[in-house]
């Protein structure tokens, strides 16, 4: 099979969906509504599906890694922006170095863990 992907775009669920189509908002997504209980996320190519559905089991075990340039910056920004503190359950960890690259953890409003990180070596 040789497949030709465009993009990959994950689906993750909310337990508010009003809180976090708003904290995904303020992390600079632009939001693309699909239907009344579904919108697209996007930034650059990257986008992502976030529903209105919540399963606890689903929704703890979701985790995304975003590839960044700059992973301090990122952090940093972050940081900067105070969305931790606006929004309950949301966690924001300090940049972890790894010897396949550097990444830090951002806990969204429902648990879905992100990995925002860079890569020092390339998957062929």
């Amino acid at each position: 099979m040789n497949l030709k992907p465009k993009s990959i775009r994950p689906f993750i669920g909310a337990k508010d969906y009003v809180i976090s189509r708003q904290f995904y908002q303020d992390l600079g997504f632009e939001e693309v509504v699909v239907s009344p209980n579904m919108s697209v996320f996007r930034t650059g190519e990257f986008a992502f599906y976030l529903q209105d559905a919540y399963v606890k089991d689903w929704v703890d075990n979701t985790m995304v890694f975003l590839e960044v340039d700059n992973v301090e910056n990122h952090l940093e920004n972050l940081k900067k922006s105070g969305i931790t503190e606006k929004y309950d359950n949301v966690r924001c960890s300090e940049v972890v170095y790894n010897d396949w690259g550097n990444e830090f953890f951002l806990h969204d409003p429902s648990g879905v863990l992100w990995h925002i990180g860079t890569f020092n070596i390339v998957a062929e």
